[in-house]
């Protein structure tokens, strides 16, 4: 079905160009009943043309909107295709969310298809069905439990295809002829931002903004169709779209599907991606179950483990800073990569990454550190769902734990008088969805957006981040406050699940800390402290110890920066109960929902600020006291207690 004269600057015309060109190389996998099923480039265009067709038949229009809801899945991106193919614009959902927070999204895009993959899916669309009357179809496909299903909107995947292959047989002209009819200006996908300092806002990106930043980031990283990607984030965050569709359409690289979030690390040791994305809290995940394993190793390895891995940050630093490295540490340094490094790229799947990325968050310098420590060629990005995803990104030989890089090729950067980050670049959105107000608040007519972010371009050309312009402040004493570099310090460690840090117009900064269950339940397994549950164990006193000698730690780090010597924690608390993006004090993407927080746990901040030892909390069935500890701080470089 392809057509040698079609000009690929668009999704559907760069999916017949790789049909053509690479039809028999894998474009998808996944892990199904534990065996590995490929899609090639010529079934997954075959397959897309014909679900394109019955769409068609079933009323999807050009310039429509399509939602998509469920985990990475082959038939997800397949589908994804036929959208494209016809037109229509994707909106990749969050799998997660509930029924209620799915009605805006469909609501506002006037969502006509909709395509799901299981029956928690279907139960979330079907209840919010009667809010939602544009809607007119709903597509799944995993029938499992849905056998007595009786709704005319519903209609199987199997099905769909069935229809569409009979009718791509005798349609398979009309079919190139709409391949082939779009432009790089027309709209592709809608995303919804994640909401982390207010209303999500849908983002409208074109075919030819996303692949222009596709193409510059295949170009710098030598992207080629050899390459392995995987996909197991969630594809309504623009990032996992990005690396699972966008890129591959440009590159023609294969990308994997691991057969569920249990088997994942094992599943990507089966897979070897070349080409990775992970979001810090990932990698925070990933670093705490490094960090139990070698706990659990015997002492001659840990020690050899401890030892290696200081081998390795000193190296690391060095290498970045242009210095020569001794013989000695080159002669450990390939040592340990035999016993150390090595085996644990391997658990961690790791072992083939040519290169990988995080984004999505800010991220502790130590953490970045700590995975190029092991030789994993980690370095960071930043960019928003209204620039393209990629603004700044680090080069080889020049990755700087405390940057995200020098701006890509085609972006120009510009800082306010208040620091604020302006962007102006060829992978700029095309709007917000419905609200000129807002675009035109954000986008001046000069094509400079305001991203919201605070950071400097330093003498070295590499852009560094300091938070979001809403969240910066001031101590009492004036000291300049930004929460975001304090707690990226704190969930370094891996019993720290996640930080709050309050601080503006504050006399000191105070802690609330969410512990993570697996890790400190492991923890004090091993030292036979019993707890009946996660509120139990965080009130137990060995784990304030425990989260307290954490904190000292950070402290210590925070007084050799003059900048935030004066923002150490000096009082914290341990919640009860964990941070979830179904409480609402998280987006989707696992980001803090600051106000939220500060506004559902004032209770437990104002005590913390009164100077007293516990709190008592309603919770379900009572009432509950919460322990308030001082923190160490310091002070001409000794250790006192916080007053």
């Amino acid at each position: 079905m392809a057509t040698e004269n079609v000009r690929p600057d668009t999704f559907p015309q760069l999916l017949l160009r790789h049909s053509r060109e690479r039809g028999e190389r894998p474009a998808l996998r996944e892990k199904k009943r534990g065996i590995w099923r490929t899609v090639t480039w010529r079934e997954l265009a075959d397959e897309a043309a014909a679900l394109a067709a019955a769409l068609s038949a079933r009323g999807l229009q050009r310039g429509a909107h399509v939602a998509f809801v469920g985990d990475n899945r082959p038939r997800l991106y397949t589908a994804m295709c036929a959208a494209h193919w016809l037109g229509a614009i994707a909106v990749p959902l969050y799998q997660d969310a509930t029924a209620d927070e799915m009605v805006a999204p469909v609501q506002s895009a006037e969502i006509t298809h909709i395509f799901a993959e299981n029956q928690e899916q279907v139960d979330k669309l079907l209840e919010i069905l009667p809010r939602c009357p544009t809607v007119r179809s709903i597509v799944y496909d995993k029938d499992r439990g849905m056998r007595h299903y009786d709704r005319p909107e519903l209609v199987s995947y199997d099905a769909l295809l069935k229809q569409g292959r009979e009718l791509a047989a005798t349609k398979e002209s009309e079919l190139q002829a709409e391949a082939g009819r779009g432009s790089g200006q027309d709209a592709a996908f809608l995303f919804f931002t994640s909401g982390t300092t207010g209303a999500a806002k849908g983002v409208v990106l074109t075919h030819g903004s996303l692949m222009d930043r596709a193409r510059v980031a295949a170009a710098t990283e030598s992207l080629k169709d050899t390459d392995v990607a995987m996909a197991y984030l969630p594809p309504g965050w623009i990032g996992q779209t990005f690396f699972s569709y966008v890129q591959p359409m440009v590159v023609g690289y294969c990308v994997c599907c691991p057969e569920s979030a249990e088997t994942m690390l094992a599943d990507m040791r089966e897979m070897g991606p070349t080409y990775f994305l992970a979001t810090p809290r990932v990698l925070e995940a990933l670093l705490t179950q490094v960090t139990m394993r070698m706990e659990d190793a015997g002492g001659f390895n840990r020690r050899l483990y401890q030892a290696g891995m200081a081998v390795a940050h000193r190296v690391g630093a060095q290498t970045s800073t242009g210095q020569t490295i001794s013989l000695g540490d080159r002669l450990t340094t390939t040592l340990c990569n035999l016993m150390i490094y090595g085996p644990l790229r391997d658990v961690l799947g790791m072992s083939k990454v040519r290169v990988a990325f995080t984004a999505g968050d800010a991220i502790a310098p130590a953490l970045v550190a700590f995975f190029r420590a092991l030789g994993i060629n980690l370095k960071q990005l930043y960019g928003s769902t209204e620039t393209g995803f990629f603004v700044a990104m680090q080069r080889d030989g020049q990755v700087k734990p405390d940057t995200v890089g020098p701006a890509a090729d085609g972006v120009e950067l510009k800082f306010t008088a208040q620091r604020e980050i302006l962007v102006r670049s060829p992978g700029m959105f095309m709007e917000y969805h419905r609200d000129p107000e807002t675009t035109t608040q954000a986008r001046n007519p000069e094509g400079w957006f305001h991203t919201g972010d605070a950071g400097y371009l330093g003498d070295d050309g590499h852009l560094r981040i300091i938070d979001r312009m809403k969240y910066i402040g001031a101590l009492n004493d004036g000291t300049a406050y930004a929460p975001k570099p304090i707690e990226n310090r704190l969930k370094f460690s891996p019993y720290v699940k996640e930080a709050v840090t309050f601080g503006d117009r504050r006399d000191m900064v105070c802690a609330l800390i969410d512990i993570d269950m697996a890790a400190v339940g492991r923890w004090a397994d091993k030292r036979s402290i019993s707890y009946t549950g996660h509120a139990d164990l965080a009130s137990q006193d060995e784990v304030y110890t425990l989260i307290a000698d954490s904190i000292a730690r950070v402290n210590a780090d925070l007084v050799q920066e003059p900048a935030l010597a004066n923002s150490q924690v000096h009082r914290f608390l341990i919640l009860h109960g964990e941070l979830s993006a179904d409480d609402g004090v998280l987006t989707r993407t696992g980001k803090l929902r600051r106000g939220v927080i500060a506004e559902r746990h004032r209770t437990l901040v104002d005590a913390m600020y009164g100077g007293g030892s516990h709190v008592r909390i309603d919770v379900e069935g009572g009432q509950a006291d919460i322990k308030i500890r001082d923190a160490k701080v310091v002070a001409s470089g000794k250790i006192r207690s916080a007053a």
